[in-house]
């Protein structure tokens, strides 16, 4: 809703004809709203509706558009408008979308939103119906034979639905999609042979493993009696993710339960899996308005909560994600998951003793689990409790048992905890830790390296180590200065501009590296551009113990530099930035 010309419009576009741009969904916690202003007339509470939704206020903007709309009851753009809003906002939008489908029979979110309330009554002849009715143009062609399969198997013609996707498995659009919920059909009718058969295929076609796959393949490979597999492939997926790995002991508890008990849960999956694709093309509109639909077909839908709280997160609406999450049962699979996130969001709200109370209760009922303790870090690092976050991490760590390479993470955030906190030895020992468990993390080598410069100490290695994270992270603006920093270190002045003047073209409001640009400037004899950068490294927000050295050198200058420290010279980093990186 901050575009007034929204991608969900523009995915409607194929399937319906041509209605008014609408602007999609927000809510009520931005400072500023509509919610004190009450104009009057249609077009004073169409324009505060356009303001509530372009500030991301689904509340507000639902009700100023229904009273626009009430005012001009045929007016089709208000009608779509309204209908959007009342949706976005998560309530009843089924008699706004009969309305827009009088004015336009193959709108394709009205049709879905009567179809989810047809399926909901079993009423899936209807449901069929409205669905064939559809052409398979933009969204439609994903959503409508899912759907339609779906409403088959609600009529209990499985055999149909099958023959509804088969075809689509062979196609190269979503097959790996259609192949899914074939096997989900296929489980449900008693052929596991051939649900094995789609869901192999499914696996293969995934670009990305997600946890709602692994999920669904897990409990199919417990029910086929293979339930060491299905906790492989829990436990694997989880390695990568701290908020999988709280739940990959209830995933793990209840291997045999159907994650799709029926044609209703078919519907919501399908519209949860669109929803899942466009919201990492980051269509986030039309995702959300995709999960409240998924949650009006299965209110208790773990991952579709959880989904619909990240975008909610993501647009900066913590009252409501947090509302949302507090809808997860606890006895839901995905509770601790939700609780985690929750915690987040407090602290995001500025309510930060809470965060950290509840990150310690979770942290006692899940006396094994590390995660609890390490986002706890996170939020004391970043609210500069440097010595308390690093205390966080102890705790996180000892939970660990013999560390592995994916808990490199832990160990570099307490060496950054310990690094702030003034406690350069353990933290030292920490980011050294941390390359042992994965050697080739760029910003362990960075900070690392970095941190040795300004120290003056271990030169030629902190260069060896930056070289390698500025040829793992090319664009990364912080990583490119420190290579500038340690060739200014060791006396390569002109080295040093190039690289930094590179950093300074990534990062260009970075107090650090507009000052190190004026160091290496000033350096070479550029005086005058030196003290450009330095005065514009003053705008930009330095670190109050900077100021005044900042200050110090606008008005004296530098010393004289000292000549380059002869180095054997390295891969790239003496002469030009590589091509592909300038």
């Amino acid at each position: 809703m901050r575009r007034l010309a929204i991608l969900p419009l523009a995915l409607l576009a194929a399937c319906a004809s041509g209605a008014p741009a609408a602007p999609g969904p927000g809510d009520g916690t931005t400072p500023r709203t509509a919610g004190n202003f009450r104009p009057t007339g249609a077009f004073g509470a169409y324009l505060a509706g356009r303001f509530a939704a372009s500030e991301m206020d689904t509340a507000v903007a639902a009700e100023q558009f229904g009273r626009a709309l009430a005012a001009d009851p045929n007016n089709p753009e208000l009608l779509q408008r309204a209908f959007l809003a009342t949706l976005a906002d998560g309530r009843d939008a089924t008699a706004l979308a009969r309305r827009v489908l009088q004015h336009d029979p193959q709108a394709l979110l009205a049709t879905l939103d009567i179809v989810v309330e047809e399926a909901k009554s079993g009423r899936f002849d209807r449901a069929e119906s409205r669905l064939r009715a559809l052409p398979r143009q933009g969204a439609g062609q994903f959503l409508q034979p899912l759907l339609l399969a779906w409403s088959q198997v609600g009529r209990n013609q499985p055999e149909a639905a099958l023959a509804t996707l088969r075809p689509l498995t062979e196609g190269v659009r979503f097959r790996g999609t259609f192949a899914l919920h074939a096997g989900l059909i296929a489980d449900l009718a008693g052929r596991p042979a051939e649900a094995d058969r789609f869901f192999r295929l499914a696996l293969a076609e995934a670009g990305g493993q997600s946890l709602r796959l692994v999920e669904i393949l897990a409990g199919f490979e417990a029910r086929q009696g293979r339930a060491d597999q299905a906790r492989w492939l829990l436990a694997q997926f989880s390695a990568g993710s701290d908020d999988v790995a709280m739940v990959e002991a209830a995933l793990a508890a209840d291997l045999s339960r159907r994650t799709v008990r029926d044609a209703r849960e078919g519907m919501a999956e399908a519209l949860l899996g669109l929803a899942g694709a466009l919201r990492q093309q980051e269509a986030s509109e039309f995702a959300l308005l995709l999960l409240r639909l998924a949650l009006e077909l299965r209110p208790e839908f773990g991952p579709a909560t959880i989904m619909l709280a990240d975008l909610l997160e993501g647009d900066r609406r913590y009252e409501q994600a947090s509302a949302v999450l507090a809808t997860v049962r606890p006895d839901s699979p995905y509770a601790a998951m939700a609780q985690l996130r929750a915690a987040v969001l407090l602290d995001r709200l500025d309510r930060t003793a809470e965060a950290l109370a509840a990150l310690e209760n979770l942290a006692s009922a899940h006396p094994n689990r590390p995660e609890p303790y390490a986002r706890m870090g996170d939020i004391l690092r970043a609210r500069s409790r440097f010595a308390e976050a690093a205390r966080a991490y102890d705790r996180a760590i000892a939970r660990l048992g013999p560390p592995e390479r994916r808990h490199w993470t832990l160990y570099y955030a307490r060496g950054i905890a310990h690094e702030r906190a003034k406690d350069w030895p353990q933290a030292e020992r920490d980011f050294l830790t941390a390359l042992d468990l994965s050697p080739d993390q760029p910003y362990v080598l960075n900070y690392l390296g970095y941190s040795w410069v300004e120290q003056g100490r271990e030169l030629e290695r902190a260069r060896a180590m930056i070289e390698r994270a500025v040829e793992l992270r090319p664009n990364d603006g912080h990583i490119v200065d420190s290579l500038g920093w340690v060739l200014f270190k060791l006396g390569d002045h002109r080295a040093a501009v190039r690289w930094l003047e590179r950093a300074v073209e990534l990062e260009p409001r970075d107090a650090v590296i507009n000052d190190h640009l004026g160091d290496a400037y000033w350096a070479v004899g550029r005086h005058a551009e030196a003290r450009f950068q330095w005065r514009r490294a003053l705008t930009l927000g330095p670190e109050p113990a900077e100021i005044p050295k900042i200050e110090a050198k606008l008005r004296d200058g530098l010393p004289v530099p000292p000549a380059a420290v002869a180095v054997a010279p390295p891969a790239a980093a003496s002469g030009e930035p590589p091509a592909a990186t300038r």
